[in-house]
C-alpha cells in the first residue's frame, strides 16, 4: 500500500498535535493494482467503490466492461437526416445494447461504423509494428482474434437497407467477441460506455458521452459576481455522464470528477441559441446552476435532450412532496427510535463498525474523542479511533462541520477538523460558512445526522460530542461504577453515590497516564463529565483534563431523542449530505482541489439491498424532512415547519413535544413560526366540540448558556427566558392569553413541564435540572417526528439555520386504550411514548402508574400533573431551586437564594422529604421573574445583537 504525501510529521498524540496545517496533502493511493483488478472482476456490476477509485483505475487501464460477460447489439431501426450540406441525406442508426443486467442505446451514423473501424485498424496495425513490452496484452488479445476483422466496404447486399442493418449488427457483434476489439479506447466511445458505466447502484447505465462544457453558471450567491460568467468563460471537453437522479462530468484524462448536478423540482433541460447563446447549446438548469454543454450537432442535441429527461423523468426528486419537501414518504421502511444517548452510541458504534464505502457525518459540534461505548477500558470505541479503523480499510469518510463565530461559541471545529484530517488521508472534513465571504453571521448548520454506505442512517438531535450520552437514570455523579459492565445498554448503578470509588485514589489515578484506561470504571471522561450552565466548554483541545470538579459539581444530565433509518430513506438522509458537501466544495476555494472528492448520490432502484439492518428495527413510513436555504444548502425548504403544524391541526386525541426550546406563536414581527398558534387554535377546536384534548409540552427548566441563576443567570439565559414566556403565558401572543376563552380550564388541555432530578455527591445532597436537547413531536400514537429542529424561528423557517427530522408514520396497528375506549395505535409510536411517560412519571420503577391511556383524566391529573407539582414543591423545600414560581423579581431573587435550604440544615430530614418524589416531572415556574423586563439591555452585546438571533 502505497503511502500519501505528508507535509508535517505524524503526531505523537491528540492533545500534541499541530494542527496549523493539514498533514496529508492529496489522495491515499490505497489500492495496489491486485486490489483493483478484484475491484472490477464482479459480474453482476461494479461495486460503488469504483467511483472512489476512478483515477487508480484510469492509471491502470482496466476496462469498463465487465469480463466474462458479454455484449450483446441489435441494430433497430434507421433515422433520415440532413447533412450539414442541406443536400445530401444520411442514415441514423439506433443500437440496442445490452451487458449483463444493464441495457442502453446509442445513435450512430454509417461514417461513425467507419471511424471505429479505421481506429481499430489502426491499434491492431501498430501493435504489429511496435513490439513494445507495454503492449504484450494486447498482442496476446489480438492472437486470439479467430479471423480478419470484418470489412465495411459496400457490397451488393450492403447496398439494402434492411440487409445493412443486419450486416452491421452481424459485424458489431462479431467485434464484440474479441477481448481486444471490446476493450479498445475507440470501441468504448462508440458504445458510449465509462467507468460508471457498470456500477450497479448508481442505476441503470444512463446516457454518456464526450461533450464541450462551458463554465460558470453557478447560481450561488458570490460565484458570479456582477455577470462576468456569460461573457468571460471558456469552454473544456469533458465526458458526461446522466444517471436517474444526477449528472456529472469528469475529466476522462485524469479520471477526476469535475461536477455533480443533482436533479431537483427547479430541474429543465432548454435547447437552442436563445437559452444558451451557442449553436447546438444545450441549458440543463437546477436549483444552483445552469449548465450549458455544447454538442456536435443539431440532432444530438435533441437526442441527448430528450435522453436527459427520460432518464429523469421517474426521478422522485423532480417533484416537490408533501410539506413541501425534498423526498416523498418511503413506506415499508426499517426504523427505529432512542431516548437517550447510550442506546444511540452503542448501534452507531456498531453500524460504523459495519461500513464498506463511506460514512457521512455532519454535525453542530463533533468531539472526535468521544467514546460511543462506556464505561471505556481502552481506546477502541473512541469515535476518532473508529474512523480511523474504518478509513484504513479503505472506507471514505466525510465529515461536515459548523464553522462557528469564535468569539461567541466554544465548540472549536478546527480541533475537530485537523484532528481527524491528520488521521488518514480517506478522512475529508469541511467547515463550513465563512460568515464573511457567505455574509452569514447569525446562522449555523445545526442537522446531526450519520449515514453509512448510503444503506443505513441516523437522523436526530444528538451530536457525536462531549456531553449527550446519557441514560434512563439521568446520573448526576460520576465517580465510578462498581464493575466494567453493561446491561441491557444500562451501565449498572453508581457506587459513588456518597463519593467512595472502584480502582485506584483520585490522587494516584491522575498521576496515571491519561489514556490508560485498563482501570477505568467512569462514565463520562475529562470534558464528557460537564455542566455547561455552570461552566461552559474551554480547552476543548485539552479533552481528556475535567472541565469541572466532579468529586464538587454534579454534572448536567442530557435527555435526547434519535433515530435510525434504512433504505430509501436512507439513502434521501444521504442525499441531503451529499447536496450540502458538493455545495460546500463549489464555495470554498480551499475545498476545489482533488483532495476533497464529488460525491454520487446511490440510486434508488437498489435502496432495498440492505448489506446490514440496525437490530429491533421495525417497519413504518418514514418522510426525510429538512429546513435549508440558498447559504446553506444551495435550496430552499421548511417543510419540517409544515409537517409540525401538519401534526398538530390533525392530531385527534394528544400531541407530546419535548423540546430544547418553546418559542412559537407568530406576531409577524419578531416571531414568525406559527406552531404555538396551531396549538392554541387546535385546543380552542376541543373546547368548542367539547371533546378531550391534551398537550403535553416539556422544555428544560433554563436555557443552555452558563451563568448564575442565582443572580439572574445572564443577557443571554433572560432573552431566551423572555420569548419562552412570551410564547408560554406572557403578553398577548401566548398560548394562555389566547386560551382567554376557555378561562380557568386550560389546565385540562395543556401541561407546560421540565424535568429535575437529585443524587448525593461527597457526602452531599445535590439536585440539578435535566437539560431537554429533545426535539420531538408525538400524536395520537400514530405518528412521530424527531429531528434536530428547536421549535423557534432559527430552526423552523427554513432560511435561518439547516435541520433535518424524520416524520414516521406507522402502518400497522395494535389495539391499544384512548380515552377509556379501545384504540388502534401504531406499535412504534404506542411504545415511544410509553417509553417516555414510564421514565417522566416514574412507571419505569414503579409498575403501579399506568401510562396505557394518555389522555384519561386519572393519567393527565394524578399521574401527570399531581406529581409534577408535588416534586416541584419538594425541590424547593429541600434545595430552594431556581427558577421557581415564588420569585417575581431581582429583589425576591437574591433574598430567596439567600435562604437556608433542608438539604443543609437537616440532611437527614430532606433525605425523607425526597422519597415522595416520583419521576422527573416539575410544573415549569410561569410566574418566574415575572415582574422583570428579561430582554437584554440596548447597551450590552446581547443587546446590540439582532432578534433574530434568539428566536
Amino acid at each position: 500500500m502505497s503511502s500519501p504525501d505528508i507535509v508535517e510529521p505524524a503526531a505523537q498524540s491528540s492533545t500534541a498535535q499541530n494542527l496549523a496545517r493539514r498533514r496529508f496533502s492529496r489522495d491515499a493511493q490505497g489500492l495496489s493494482p491486485d486490489e483493483i483488478d478484484g475491484l472490477m472482476s464482479s459480474s453482476e456490476g461494479r461495486p460503488f467503490l469504483v467511483v472512489h477509485h476512478l483515477p487508480e483505475i484510469k492509471d491502470e487501464g482496466i476496462p469498463p466492461l465487465m469480463p466474462g460477460i458479454p455484449v450483446t447489439c441489435r441494430v433497430e431501426n434507421t433515422e433520415k437526416h440532413t447533412t450539414r450540406s442541406k443536400v445530401h441525406v444520411g442514415t441514423l442508426y439506433t443500437v440496442q445494447l445490452t451487458h449483463g443486467h444493464f441495457h442502453w442505446t446509442v445513435k450512430r451514423k454509417y461514417k461513425h461504423f467507419q471511424e471505429l473501424h479505421r481506429d481499430l485498424y489502426k491499434h491492431k496495425m501498430m501493435l504489429h509494428l511496435l513490439p513494445l513490452g507495454r503492449f504484450t496484452k494486447e498482442r496476446q488479445q489480438l492472437r486470439a482474434m479467430s479471423e480478419e476483422m470484418p470489412s465495411l466496404h459496400g457490397t451488393e447486399r450492403t447496398r439494402r437497407t434492411s440487409s445493412k442493418l443486419k450486416y452491421l449488427e452481424e459485424y458489431l457483434n462479431g467485434l464484440l467477441e474479441n477481448s481486444f476489439c471490446r476493450n479498445d479506447h475507440s470501441m468504448m466511445e462508440f458504445l458510449s460506455v465509462g467507468a460508471l458505466s457498470f456500477v450497479t447502484d448508481l442505476g441503470p447505465k444512463g446516457l454518456e458521452g464526450p461533450i464541450f462544457k462551458r463554465s460558470g453558471g453557478h447560481r450561488i450567491q458570490g460565484l458570479n459576481c456582477i455577470g462576468h460568467h456569460q461573457f468571460c468563460f471558456r469552454w473544456s471537453r469533458r465526458w458526461l455522464v446522466v444517471k436517474d437522479s444526477f449528472l456529472m462530468y469528469m475529466n476522462r484524462d485524469n479520471g477526476h470528477i469535475n461536477f455533480v448536478l443533482l436533479f431537483d423540482p427547479e430541474f429543465k433541460v432548454k435547447v437552442g441559441r436563445a437559452h444558451t447563446d451557442t449553436r447546438y447549446g444545450v441549458c440543463i438548469e437546477n436549483f444552483s446552476r445552469n449548465l450549458i454543454i455544447k454538442c456536435s450537432s443539431y440532432r444530438q442535441t435533441h437526442w441527448w435532450s430528450h435522453e436527459i429527461n427520460r432518464l429523469a423523468e421517474t426521478c422522485d426528486f423532480l417533484k416537490v412532496h408533501r410539506f413541501e419537501g425534498f423526498a416523498p414518504p418511503r413506506e415499508n421502511t426499517l426504523t427505529k427510535w432512542y431516548v437517550n444517548g447510550g442506546g444511540y452510541f452503542a448501534d452507531l458504534a456498531d453500524s460504523l463498525e459495519q461500513a464498506r464505502e463511506e460514512i457521512f457525518i455532519t454535525d453542530w459540534w463533533l468531539s472526535p474523542e468521544v467514546f460511543l461505548k462506556r464505561p471505556a477500558t481502552d481506546n477502541y470505541w473512541r469515535l476518532d479511533e473508529i474512523l480511523r479503523r474504518k478509513a484504513e480499510q479503505g472506507v471514505k469518510v466525510c465529515v461536515l462541520l459548523y464553522k462557528e463565530v469564535e468569539l461567541a461559541l466554544g465548540i472549536n471545529s478546527e480541533h475537530s477538523k485537523r484532528t481527524l484530517m491528520n488521521m488518514h488521508p480517506n478522512i475529508k472534513v469541511m467547515r463550513h460558512p465563512d460568515h464573511v465571504s457567505s455574509v452569514v453571521l447569525l446562522w449555523a448548520h445545526h442537522e446531526k445526522m450519520v449515514a453509512i454506505d448510503q444503506t443505513v442512517a441516523f437522523v436526530g438531535g444528538i451530536d457525536l460530542a462531549f456531553g449527550r450520552w446519557d441514560t434512563n437514570q439521568y446520573r448526576l455523579t460520576d465517580l465510578g461504577l462498581t464493575a466494567n459492565s453493561v446491561t441491557d445498554g444500562e451501565p449498572i448503578e453508581d457506587k459513588a453515590g456518597n463519593g467512595a470509588a472502584d480502582g485506584p485514589e483520585p490522587d494516584k489515578q491522575a498521576e496515571r497516564e491519561p489514556y490508560d484506561l485498563t482501570y477505568n470504571n467512569k462514565l463520562w471522561l475529562g470534558k464528557d463529565y460537564s455542566n455547561f450552565i455552570r461552566k461552559d466548554w474551554v480547552q476543548l483541545d485539552r479533552p481528556f483534563e475535567d472541565n469541572i470538579d466532579r468529586t464538587q459539581v454534579p454534572r448536567m444530565p442530557w435527555r435526547d431523542l434519535s433515530a435510525a433509518v434504512h433504505g430509501g430513506a436512507a439513502r434521501d438522509v444521504a442525499r441531503h449530505f451529499i447536496q450540502r458537501w458538493n455545495f460546500t466544495k463549489i464555495f470554498k476555494n480551499k475545498y476545489k482541489d482533488e483532495f476533497y472528492p464529488y460525491l454520487l448520490p446511490k440510486s434508488h432502484c437498489t435502496a432495498d439491498s440492505l448489506s446490514f439492518t440496525v437490530p429491533e428495527s421495525k417497519k413504518a413510513k418514514v418522510q426525510v424532512l429538512r429546513s435549508a436555504d440558498r447559504w446553506s444548502t444551495g435550496t430552499c425548504e421548511n417543510s419540517i415547519l409544515k409537517a409540525y403544524i401538519h401534526t398538530i391541526e390533525n392530531s385527534e386525541h394528544y400531541i407530546y413535544i419535548e423540546n430544547q426550546f418553546f418559542i412559537s406563536c407568530a406576531d409577524g414581527k419578531t416571531v414568525y413560526n406559527g406552531i404555538g398558534d396551531a396549538i392554541v387554535n387546535r385546543i380552542l377546536r376541543a373546547h368548542r366540540e367539547q371533546k378531550k384534548y391534551r398537550v403535553f409540552v416539556v422544555i428544560p427548566l433554563l436555557p443552555g448558556f452558563e451563568g448564575d441563576i442565582s443572580a439572574g443567570g445572564g443577557n443571554a439565559i433572560q432573552a431566551i427566558l423572555h420569548f419562552t414566556f412570551r410564547t408560554m403565558c406572557r403578553g398577548e401572543h401566548s398560548i394562555l392569553s389566547r386560551l382567554s376563552e376557555v378561562k380557568d380550564l386550560w389546565t385540562e388541555y395543556i401541561t407546560l413541564c421540565g424535568l429535575r432530578t437529585h443524587s448525593q455527591l461527597s457526602q452531599s445532597l445535590v439536585t440539578e435540572l435535566i437539560y431537554v436537547h429533545s426535539k420531538t413531536l408525538i400524536a395520537d400514537d400514530r405518528c412521530y417526528i424527531i429531528g434536530s429542529a428547536n421549535i423557534n424561528d432559527r430552526s423552523m423557517l427554513g432560511n435561518r439555520d439547516s435541520e433535518m427530522a424524520v416524520f414516521v408514520e406507522d402502518e400497522e396497528r395494535v389495539l391499544s386504550i384512548m380515552g377509556g375506549q379501545e384504540y388502534q395505535a401504531g406499535p412504534l409510536t404506542l411504545a415511544l411514548r410509553k417509553q417516555c411517560f414510564s421514565v417522566l412519571v416514574g412507571a419505569s420503577s414503579d409498575p403501579s402508574i399506568n401510562v396505557d391511556d394518555p389522555i384519561s383524566d386519572e393519567f393527565f391529573f394524578l399521574n401527570w400533573n399531581a406529581p409534577a407539582k408535588l416534586n416541584a414543591t419538594i425541590y424547593d423545600k429541600v434545595f430552594k431551586c431556581l427558577p421557581h414560581n415564588s420569585v417575581h423579581n431581582m429583589r425576591e431573587l437574591k433574598e430567596y437564594s439567600s435562604k437556608e435550604r433542608l438539604c443543609d440544615t437537616d440532611p437527614e430530614q430532606a433525605i425523607e422529604e425526597l422519597k415522595a418524589v416520583r419521576g422527573l416531572l416539575v410544573h415549569f415556574p410561569l410566574r418566574f421573574l415575572c415582574e422583570e423586563n428579561l430582554l437584554p439591555p440596548r447597551g450590552t452585546k446581547e443587546g446590540m445583537a439582532p432578534v433574530g438571533l434568539w428566536t
